[in-house]
């Protein structure tokens, strides 16, 4: 494994790790994604994720988790970018 490349303020960044979740988050369903819950935004029914292309259930997920899973299809391409642009930022200095 290379090692992680490192900025002159000395931040690490991990390139391959960066270039994984970047694959992980492409190779997901297409945003946005929405928490729909049970009791809060429909009564009857499980709660579940509703997607670009259909929905997804989960046995035994609270809503905490379902409103975490839902919101990391948006906020996890937009950490990526922005440490992305910080870093070259940084490196250009």
């Amino acid at each position: 494994m290379d090692a992680p490349e490192v900025s002159r303020l000395g931040l690490l960044i991990d390139e391959q790790r960066l270039a994984a979740i970047e694959a992980r988050a492409a190779a997901a369903a297409d945003g946005p994604w929405r928490a729909m819950l049970e009791g809060r935004d429909h009564s009857s029914g499980s709660s579940c994720i509703v997607t670009a292309t259909g929905g997804m259930e989960f046995d035994g997920a609270s809503d905490a988790d379902i409103e975490f899973m839902a919101a990391a299809r948006q906020d996890v391409p937009y950490l990526v970018a922005e440490l992305r642009r910080l870093a070259a930022r940084v490196g250009s200095k």
